[in-house]
């Protein structure tokens, strides 16, 4: 089974330092979600991984996260591809929680709940948060340059033998071209 895990913002949609609050709000990077179709049109499990501390602090509702979310996969539905579970962390960075990435129990409640192992499992982010729970659990990481991912490029440690990639569209080029070749 091939298995992809994203995280969304940044990723797969625009980052907004004021939070994505509510649907409108919410706009696909160009080329992601036909990035998205096309992994999971070819038989790949598709899973989304984000921290979502806006819950934790009152910006916006569960509802509102639901919402979002919904409208997301309406319109990658739209285009023939789907995502297969979306996984969040709820808390706030002070809380100390085991889900909160660079932590890794979010991971490690995917590959519970998909009863998989995530060695070399592909997760693409645009944190170097995101990058140390992928090592973490020994899945494979991925750097896109989208949302925040040029500034973790300039300024973060940690990111030898990481790939890095202009967007979503390109790291699916990539494993099509070589770990998915078949």
């Amino acid at each position: 089974m091939r298995l992809l895990i994203l995280d969304r913002d940044g990723v797969i949609n625009e980052e907004s330092d004021e939070f994505i609050r509510s649907p409108a709000q919410w706009r696909a990077l160009p080329g992601s979600l036909e990035a998205i179709a096309r992994a999971s049109r070819a038989g790949c499990r598709v899973v989304v991984a984000s921290n979502q501390s806006g819950l934790a602090r009152g910006i916006y509702t569960i509802d509102a996260l639901n919402q979002i979310h919904e409208k997301m996969l309406r319109e990658l539905a739209a285009i023939g591809g789907s995502i297969d579970a979306m996984f969040f962390c709820p808390h706030a960075s002070d809380e100390d929680c085991d889900c909160r990435k660079p932590k890794a129990g979010l991971l490690e409640d995917i590959a519970r709940r998909l009863r998989v192992s995530l060695e070399n499992v592909p997760m693409v982010a645009d944190r170097l948060t995101d990058i140390q729970a992928a090592k973490t659990v020994g899945a494979k990481p991925y750097l896109v340059l989208t949302g925040r991912g040029r500034k973790t490029l300039h300024e973060a440690q940690g990111l030898q033998n990481v790939p890095v990639y202009a967007d979503l569209h390109a790291v699916v080029d990539a494993l099509f071209a070589t770990v998915w070749a078949d």
